[in-house]
């Protein structure tokens, strides 16, 4: 069951700093996001 676990993790990560790297600066900049957080919010945002 961890391996499952990991691997939903892992594309939940994926998904999401993928969409935030598609968004442009100015629209990161209206989220208040930097474009160096995005790995961080991602593993957050992973683990929920």
């Amino acid at each position: 069951m961890n391996i499952a676990r990991s691997f939903n993790e892992w594309r939940r990560y994926r998904a999401t700093y993928n969409e935030l790297t598609r968004l442009s600066s100015r629209e990161l900049n209206d989220l208040g996001i930097n474009r160096g957080d995005i790995p961080f919010i991602a593993r957050k945002a992973s683990r929920v």
